[in-house]
């Protein structure tokens, strides 16, 4: 049995093969502009010629195509809905995003005016049909389409999440003309007119997308036994790619999400509650959190949109009300720009140096000095690049870093400005939902996560650390330990145990053997916004006085008003075999010295081989834990070892 896990990054793609009890681990430059062609490298460096079983994957082709990135064009895409509504997508909720920002642009309208169509129905709040398709109508819209070489149409009409019968008519009409269709009804049937239509657009543009990119990448494993391609949801579950390239609003945030289910099940092993899930790579930086078993599930993304410290600037991006794990995101990783404003003021982000040409260190003709090439000349990382016979060039680091000032005065600031970011970034998953840090473990992976995670924990108080086996890979790792996962819903439910058990009855058709995790998106009366809540008990009190308890945590207090049960949710489950791969391995603990720089002066600590670590052996910080694909830097007043499992155990003095 040979399972394949591939995780592409924004810097590097990440690649585990698993052949029955051995497992492999891998890293290989992404190829931004065809994705499909760094997994065809690496396959074929690595794999052999041996055939692929199960191939399991994490991609950002969605996320990547919405913000035009890397030369992905997005196909020419047509919106139907109700007369009077054709306006929707483009006046949104009339906010302003950055109240004192002058030069602040909204994102690209998806479906520009010439190419939306106000269709002569109606169904009113309670879901009664009042006025009927217009088949003549449709046909007539159908034929304009056509001669706009339109390539995929998105259906949002007025009320359809009560009664689809209007949408689902005209997508019939319609089917025999047009490949991409997408009907709200079936994408995301809930109210809010505005955010309900931006999903299904969103859905509609990138339907084309992702079925080439899937058709690519089934090109290329076709040649290594051809298997089914199973890919990481934005809800923390693998869906088949027929699911994908149907609603590829699943897969936006399918690479960070990874991360968080690895966090998940290794918190599960080593019996710790309360995980802090940090995955800082070569581009961002990424926060979840990891509660009793459950990760924090959240109803609606801004996709494309800015961020201010890790907090998406509302309106800045395109709405989808989709299940997504709640991750807050940075834009420090390993290749994030150092940089100097008019002022003459140290910045660090958001533009990334990426895998081409990368750091300057990486001597592929960058110009301008990164975090990578911060820690470089610090002695945090070793100039030969961990798992490779790749040197990096710390003379290149200190030529580029000296442009903006002392370059090692500048590194360290550089390195605790991107400390701050991404511990800003901790606060809005943890402290912004009522959740205190400093009762939380935090696991710190990706490639660069180990070379900043304990100062972050000391940033916010929090006394224990975990560095995974693997952090490099870790998100890749996170794949293999993923159930399959599909997600069904309805709004205003009127019976909540019987609307529970259709929705079941839905998602059992799609999986064999499913297990069912319930949620609803509740409010007080009169509220605008809904709070997610995990449903243990369909009891519809036991469900409002659950509401109001975590209404109360996250906020502080609680209203004398009636809850409402806007939208129910069932996730059916289907659990995959998890292989016993967390195992340790013992050496000799020997170590030897290196010249780091810390607090403005030199000084002589040592350096270790996670490999060669026996189990229980105590480092005392400042010391440096080296390993293929990542190095784990441990401060002052902290002391590590290793595990049972081969995880590095940080506890603060």
């Amino acid at each position: 049995m040979v399972t394949v896990s591939i995780d592409i990054g924004g810097t590097f793609t990440d690649i585990i093969i698993m052949d029955n009890e051995n497992i492999n681990y891998y890293k290989v430059p992404t190829t931004p502009k065809n994705p499909e062609e760094g997994v065809l490298n690496g396959l074929k460096k690595y794999l052999g010629n041996k055939n692929i079983d199960e191939f399991l994957h994490a991609t950002t082709i969605a996320t990547n195509s919405l913000l035009g990135q890397y030369g992905l064009e997005l196909p020419k895409a047509a919106l139907l809905t109700t007369k009077g509504f054709e306006d929707v997508i483009e006046i949104g909720r009339q906010n302003r995003p950055e109240l004192y920002n002058l030069n602040f642009h909204r994102p690209k309208i998806l479906v520009p005016e010439n190419l939306r169509y106000g269709v002569n129905e109606r169904a009113n709040v309670h879901g009664n049909i009042i006025k009927k398709i217009d088949e003549d109508e449709i046909l007539k819209i159908s034929e304009e389409l056509k001669k706009k070489n339109v390539k995929s149409i998105a259906i949002s009409f007025l009320h359809s999440y009560k009664n689809p019968e209007n949408e689902i008519k005209t997508r019939k009409l319609l089917e025999n003309k047009f490949k991409n269709i997408s009907i709200s009804y079936d994408i995301s049937p809930e109210p809010r007119e505005y955010e309900r239509t931006s999903t299904t657009v969103v859905n509609s543009v990138l339907s084309p997308v992702t079925s080439n990119y899937i058709s690519n990448l089934e090109d290329v494993i076709k040649n290594f036994g051809n298997p089914d391609i199973k890919i990481m949801s934005n809800a923390g579950g693998l869906i088949f790619s027929d699911e994908a390239i149907k609603k590829p609003v699943n897969i936006i945030e399918s690479g960070p999400a990874a991360g968080v289910i690895a966090a998940g099940e290794l918190s599960k092993i080593l019996g710790i509650n309360n995980v802090i899930s940090f995955d800082m790579g070569g581009t961002t930086s990424k926060a979840g959190t990891v509660i009793n078993g459950n990760i924090e599930i959240t109803s609606e993304y801004e996709v494309g949109g800015s961020t201010h410290h890790g907090r998406v600037v509302k309106g800045s991006g395109y709405p989808v009300r989709f299940p997504f794990i709640d991750l807050s995101e940075v834009s420090s990783g390993g290749g994030t720009i150092i940089w100097n404003d008019k002022s003459g003021s140290l910045n660090i982000g958001p533009m990334s140096a990426g895998s081409d040409p990368g750091p300057v260190c990486y001597d592929k003709g960058g110009k301008y000095p990164t975090l990578t090439d911060a820690n470089l000349i610090l002695g945090i990382i070793n100039d030969k690049m961990s798992g490779s016979d790749f040197k990096l060039r710390k003379d290149l680091s200190i030529k580029y870093l000296s442009k903006l000032g002392d370059s090692y005065a500048i590194a360290e600031a550089a390195i605790q400005l991107a400390t701050l970011e991404m511990a800003r970034a901790i606060r809005l998953v943890t402290v912004e939902r009522g959740l205190d840090p400093e009762e939380f473990t935090i696991f710190g992976f990706g490639g660069a996560g180990p070379q900043f995670v304990f100062r972050i924990a000391d940033e916010l108080n929090i006394k224990n650390v975990i560095i995974p086996p693997e952090p490099g890979v870790f998100s890749a790792l996170g794949l293999i330990y993923s159930d399959m996962k599909y997600e069904a819903r309805k709004s205003y439910p009127e019976n909540i145990e019987k609307d529970f058990i259709d929705l079941e009855n839905k998602l059992k058709s799609k999986l064999k053997n499913p297990e069912f995790i319930l949620y609803a998106d509740c409010r007080y009366k009169g509220q605008g916004s809904e709070l997610t809540i995990i449903v243990n008990d369909v009891n519809k009190k036991n469900i409002m006085n659950s509401f109001i308890e975590t209404h109360y945590k996250t906020f502080g207090f609680t209203m004398d008003r009636d809850v409402e049960i806007l939208t129910i949710r069932a996730f059916a489950v289907e659990k995959r075999i998890k292989p016993d791969i967390f195992q340790k391995i013992n050496g000799n603990s020997g170590h030897y010295k290196r010249k780091v720089y810390i607090n403005g002066s030199w000084i002589d600590i040592n350096v270790y081989n996670r490999n060669n670590l026996n189990e229980n052996y105590e480092i005392t910080g400042p010391a440096i834990i080296e390993e293929n694909g990542s190095s784990t830097f441990i401060p002052e007043h902290w002391k590590a070892c290793k595990g049972k499992y081969n995880e590095i155990r940080g506890v603060k003095i």
